[in-house]
């Protein structure tokens, strides 16, 4: 087979395995706010066991990805593509890492009352969910508009983040013993930011890998 084949082949199967990973890890985000939502620590279990088969396949590809770079040496685009694919994948492990922390903070709630701000959460979650899959659309077509777009969509979640936190605060302002379930979401809204953040940062690598320039849209 001829070198320049093969290597087309070898970034086609980098690829494949990005989003096999991404299809994990969006799964887990789903997961992780559904056993919160629910307060199902079974599913909130599920998630954290998960989360081993998530890294197992970050170091796989991560590898693939180094070798690829050591063995041909590309330049120009070929280069970018294999630079995207490690940003990617480090997005990706690090949502991975939130929707973890989001199942632990729901072992710590399920014997407890929910609270009011707690509906807030799920539709938040939906808006950083339809941006994961945007910017994995976005980078599988290799579309910066649809990236562009979806980065922007962050400012819902700043909105919606900043909501949650201000009647996370006037709850535990009226009732003391809520302090410790409005602390712990406090923490998941954050973590949900964080993933929004992360997917943010798969928009700027898609840009980066059809234009050749880095923007900055977190």
């Amino acid at each position: 087979m001829p070198t320049r084949q093969s290597f087309d082949k070898a970034l086609a199967e980098l690829q494949q395995d990005i989003l096999r990973m991404a299809s994990l890890v969006e799964q887990n985000i789903y997961n992780a706010v559904q056993s919160l939502v629910n307060q199902n620590a079974e599913l909130a279990a599920q998630v954290i066991m998960g989360d081993e088969d998530i890294d197992r396949l970050y170091w796989e590809i991560e590898n693939k990805c180094v070798r690829l770079i050591a063995t041909q040496q590309p330049i120009a685009r070929d280069l970018r593509v294999a630079i995207t694919g490690i940003k990617i994948l480090l997005s990706l492990e690090r949502m991975a890492d939130h929707a973890v922390d989001i199942a632990r903070t729901t072992m710590c709630l399920c014997d407890r009352p929910v609270i009011g701000a707690m509906e807030y959460i799920p539709r938040m979650a939906r808006v950083v969910q339809q941006m994961v899959k945007d910017g994995l659309d976005a980078y599988v077509h290799g579309d910066v508009e649809k990236a562009r777009i979806m980065c922007g969509m962050d400012d819902q979640v700043d909105y919606l983040f900043a909501h949650i936190f201000r009647d996370l605060l006037q709850a535990m302002r009226e009732d003391p013993g809520v302090i410790t379930q409005a602390a712990y979401l406090l923490y998941v809204s954050r973590y949900i930011e964080r993933i929004a953040d992360h997917a943010t940062n798969i928009g700027e690598a898609v840009i980066y890998l059809e234009t050749g320039e880095w923007r900055e849209l977190n």
